[in-house]
């Protein structure tokens, strides 16, 4: 079995824990997030500490002994504190701005892109060329983000494009005559 696997989850206080007929449901103060149980995994939970095992000892059991408990983690994590991730715009007149549901980027096309935000996630611009995707889901914030860095992702000639905050962009020199 995996470290990952071996290393329990502890449950804060104001966490909920259901399991139901495979059915796993993780309730906090910033939502609710379920998930399907792997049929080969065991979940048991004593004192606010969840523990994982497999139920026999096929190299699949033991493997998805270890994603399990960092799904369930990760859904821990998310209703109690949340995932955020920030992405910067470089480029002369890219900028962007929240209207209702839909995030407004203007990005150098002949028209202006509308994202529209799924349900569970928030979307804030502090400034014209910032975006901080928040939510309770790790990987519904991760996606979008993806989705969002798509439309214009950075250049290597330039760096002209959307980011993530911090992220290094490997540039390419110019070709020379």
């Amino acid at each position: 079995m995996s470290r990952i696997a071996k290393s329990p989850v502890e449950l804060p206080a104001g966490v909920e824990f259901k399991n139901s007929n495979g059915e796993l449901t993780i309730k906090g103060k910033n939502g609710e997030l379920t998930s399907e149980l792997f049929e080969c995994v065991n979940v048991e939970l004593n004192d606010n500490v969840l523990s994982f095992s497999p139920k026999d000892t096929s190299k699949k059991s033991v493997a998805l002994t270890g994603t399990q408990r960092s799904i369930i983690n990760n859904m821990v994590v998310g209703v109690t504190t949340g995932f955020e991730k920030k992405l910067e715009l470089r480029g002369v007149g890219y900028r962007t701005q929240v209207k209702g549901k839909s995030l407004n980027l203007t990005l150098g096309f002949s028209h202006p892109v509308n994202y529209d935000i799924p349900e569970g996630i928030t979307i804030e611009t502090p400034s014209q060329t910032e975006i901080t995707v928040k939510g309770c889901d790790k990987q519904l914030v991760g996606q979008v983000a993806a989705d969002i860095r798509d439309y214009r992702s950075p250049e290597p000639y330039k760096g002209k494009g959307i980011r993530y905050l911090g992220e290094h962009v490997v540039m390419k020199e110019a070709k020379k005559k």
